[in-house]
């Protein structure tokens, strides 16, 4: 995810600015270069393990996915809590358009990050109290989009290091995708690309360098997140036909209720099938809103579209990401018109890694 807080002055607050550049600095500041680490005596094995594990993922990102050879993930943090920040986003009770706020350079965005849970929880209780539909949920990482190099470049965390070899991957190829295309407030769109980039890099990663745990897992992981995927989307499209229609507010509450009952009870079935009891989506499903249903929506609307622009450009990487640059550069009705006829007809959308 990119620039989940706001580095420079000029956010809607004082007091949001400063927990901003003071949580970035003490994060950054908390990192120690991956050498330091794997040469120190009390570095736990497992730790180091994951530690050289990353580094080749590293390598091979700039060695096959061509993408950026800087400080960026060859240093390590351990944050001591669960998440890098923790987003806040909301939405009206009767719609999944989603607040923004503006921030320099990242432009406007969905969300508002928190380095503090505490803050995070505050600031999502007044938006309740505004009549919002709100989630609050950890982030584990962020891309300060190439602009802190400079003070070491973004560090991999403790908050992701142990994650399956595929996510872990994944993320590291999502993150520094950030750092090579980018426009200012379309949230949809950055997403979309380094969702692309994760998933090319993903499937070249498993086929060259992947261990056979890594493709069992990968499977496994990306059968749950389909059908998890299935059902949101689902749910989506019937609540965004509700909130469309001419219906009574007090009809559309009642038609709202039973589309977010069925999507539970779809997810329970799938747990007592094929998940064979896995829980990891439990929180989602439980505390699914407007304003998480919302959320899910941008990180891989243009991911056909643009998959399908990697195929045109011969699936050479450096091509691809000219070209989404030139997207990137085009007013945004524009790249979304241009975007829209790459798409593949009826392709479904879906979240990306760190969502369900």
């Amino acid at each position: 995810m990119a620039g989940t807080v706001c580095l420079t002055s000029g956010c809607s607050s004082l007091g949001y600015v400063g927990q901003s550049i003071g949580g970035h600095l003490s994060l950054v500041s908390s990192a120690k270069p991956i050498d330091d680490w794997l040469a120190a005596p009390d570095t736990a094995a497992p730790l180091k393990a994951r530690l050289e594990l990353s580094q080749r993922i590293r390598d091979f990102a700039v060695r096959e996915l061509q993408l950026p050879d800087n400080r960026s993930y060859r240093s390590f943090a351990d944050l001591h809590r669960p998440a890098a920040v923790w987003n806040v986003a909301a939405a009206p009770e009767l719609s999944l358009k989603l607040q923004t706020w503006c921030y320099p350079v990242v432009g406007c965005v969905g969300y508002r990050g928190y380095y503090d849970l505490a803050g995070a929880e505050g600031e999502g209780e007044a938006l309740r109290q505004q009549g919002l539909e709100v989630t609050v949920y950890p982030v584990p990482a962020y891309s300060t989009l190439g602009k802190m190099n400079w003070l070491g470049g973004d560090p991999l965390l403790n908050t992701f290091i142990q994650w399956p070899e595929i996510e872990l991957a994944r993320l590291i190829f999502h993150e520094l995708s950030h750092q090579v295309v980018y426009a200012p407030g379309d949230t949809m769109f950055n997403e979309s690309f380094a969702t692309t980039v994760e998933r090319l890099g993903g499937e070249r990663w498993l086929a060259a360098e992947g261990s056979e745990l890594a493709r069992t897992q990968a499977r496994q992981i990306d059968e749950r997140r389909a059908d998890a995927r299935r059902v949101i989307f689902a749910t989506r499209a019937e609540l965004e036909a509700i909130y469309r229609s001419g219906l009574a507010d007090e009809d559309k509450r009642r038609r709202k209720a039973e589309a977010l009952a069925h999507m539970r009870a779809e997810h329970e079935a799938l747990k007592a099938g094929p998940w064979k009891g896995y829980t990891g989506y439990d929180a989602f499903f439980a505390k699914a809103n407007n304003a998480s249903l919302g959320i899910q929506a941008a990180y891989l609307n243009w991911v056909p579209a643009l998959t399908a622009l990697f195929e045109r450009e011969g699936r050479d990487f450096k091509r691809f990401y000219a070209a989404a640059g030139r997207l990137a550069a085009l007013p945004r009705a524009e790249r979304e018109a241009t975007l829209q006829a790459l798409a593949p007809a009826n392709d479904a959308f879906s979240p990306d890694h760190r969502n369900p």
